[in-house]
C-alpha cells in the first residue's frame, strides 16, 4: 500500500518541502532508513541521521531548521508535533492492517455463546459456554475464552491468551500474547499440622475499557469480588496482578512490576520495571515508583518514590551518597582508632 507525501500531509494537517508526488510503501527508523520508507524526526539527539537517512520522506517539526544540506532524495512533512503524528499514522496503519472477519478452522464455538458483527476467530481458538463477544472483536489463534466471559467492542485477544471463567473484558482493549486472566490468586491456609490448604478463589477480574496488558502477564482472580483493572490501564510485560487488587484509571507499569494481593493503586500512577508493592496498602493517585523499588507500606500522597523500602527520591539520593561514601568513612574511623590506641598508650 503506498501514500505520497501530498496524501500524508493532508492526514497530518502539514506542509511539504521537497516532492509531493513521492511515495512511501513501509515506515522505517530515520538511521535505518531506505528509499520507500516513512520516517520521524522528534528527539534532537538523531538530527545526525537526517543528513544521511535513505527515506523518502521525514515528519518533522514545524521549528526544525536543517544545519545543513539535506538528501536531494528526501522530501519532509512539517507538523506542529512530529512524534504525535508518526503515532496516529501508526494507528491508521495498523487499522489498515487489521484482520478481518472470519472464523478460522478448526476452532470451537459453544451452542450457547454469542459474538456480534465482524468477528475474527482464529484457528484452534475455543469459545465458552455463555461467552458473550462484542462487535468488530479479534482473537488471534489458539486462544482460550472460558465459561461466561464477557469481550467487549473492538477488543484484541493474541495468540495463545487465556482469559478463565467469568471474567469481563471492556471495548478497545489488547491483551497480548500468553496473557493469563482469572488464574486462581495465591490463597492457602495453614492447618493445624501446618500443611497448606488452598482457599477457594470464586471471584473474577474486571478489565474495563482501553486497557493494554503486556505478553505473559497474569492477573488473578480476587478471592471473592473482583480484582480490576480500571480504564486506560497500560501494564507492561511479564507482570504479576494479585488477587483482588485494584489499579486506578490511566495508571501505568513497566515489566516484571509484582503486586501483591488486596492493594489498591490509585489514578495516573506510574510504576518502574522490578518494582514491587506489598499487599493490603494504598497508593495515592499520581504517586511514581522508580524501577526496582520496594513498597512496603501505604503512600498517601502522591511523590516520587525510589529505593527498598521505598523513601522519597531527593532522600534517596542523598542516602546514596553517603552509601558511595562508606568505604572512605570506615577507613577514617579505622585511622581514628588506631590513633586514639596510640594515644592511650602514652
Amino acid at each position: 500500500m503506498e501514500f505520497s507525501a501530498e496524501q500524508i500531509a493532508g492526514l497530518l494537517n502539514g506542509t511539504i518541502q521537497g516532492d509531493p508526488a513521492v511515495k512511501v510503501r513501509g515506515l522505517a527508523k530515520i538511521e535505518e532508513g531506505l528509499k520507500g520508507a516513512l520516517s520521524f524526526l522528534a528527539n534532537p539527539k538523531y538530527e545526525e541521521h537526517i543528513y544521511s537517512t535513505g527515506s523518502s520522506i521525514c515528519i518533522v517539526n514545524n521549528s526544525f531548521v536543517p544545519a545543513r544540506e539535506l538528501p536531494s532524495t528526501l522530501t519532509l512533512v512539517l507538523v506542529e508535533d512530529a512524534y504525535s503524528c508518526f503515532a496516529k499514522l501508526l494507528e491508521l496503519y495498523g487499522q489498515m492492517t487489521k484482520k478481518q472477519p472470519a472464523i478460522e478452522q478448526p476452532s470451537f464455538i459453544h451452542e450457547s455463546a454469542q459474538y456480534g458483527e465482524g468477528l475474527y476467530l482464529g484457528a484452534f481458538a475455543y469459545l465458552g459456554a455463555n461467552s458473550r463477544i462484542g462487535n468488530d472483536v479479534i482473537i488471534y489463534p489458539n486462544a482460550y475464552i472460558g465459561e461466561n466471559v464477557t469481550i467487549g467492542d473492538g477488543t484484541v485477544i493474541h495468540p495463545g491468551v487465556t482469559i478463565y471463567h467469568d471474567c469481563k473484558i471492556g471495548s478497545n482493549c489488547i491483551v497480548h500474547s500468553g496473557v493469563v486472566i482469572g488464574a486462581d490468586g495465591f490463597g492457602f491456609a495453614p492447618d493445624e499440622n501446618g500443611e497448606f490448604k488452598k482457599v477457594p478463589q470464586i471471584g473474577n477480574v474486571i478489565v474495563e475499557d482501553n486497557v493494554e496488558i503486556g505478553s505473559n502477564t497474569t492477573i488473578d482472580r480476587a478471592t471473592m469480588g473482583s480484582t480490576i483493572l480500571r480504564r486506560g490501564v497500560k501494564v507492561d510485560n511479564l507482570c504479576q496482578i494479585a488477587h483482588n487488587v485494584e489499579l486506578g484509571r490511566n495508571t501505568a507499569m513497566a515489566a516484571q512490576v509484582g503486586v501483591a494481593g488486596s492493594a489498591k493503586i490509585g489514578e495516573n500512577v506510574m510504576v518502574g520495571g522490578q518494582a514491587g508493592i506489598s499487599g493490603h496498602l494504598h497508593i495515592a493517585d499520581g504517586t511514581k515508583i522508580v524501577a526496582q523499588s520496594g513498597i512496603p507500606s501505604s503512600v498517601k500522597k502522591a511523590e516520587t518514590l525510589m529505593g527498598s523500602p521505598g523513601i522519597p527520591i531527593d532522600d534517596f539520593k542523598k542516602s546514596y551518597f553517603g552509601f558511595r561514601k562508606l568505604p572512605f568513612i570506615l577507613n577514617k574511623i579505622q585511622e581514628l582508632e588506631q590513633k586514639i590506641k596510640e594515644l592511650t598508650k602514652k
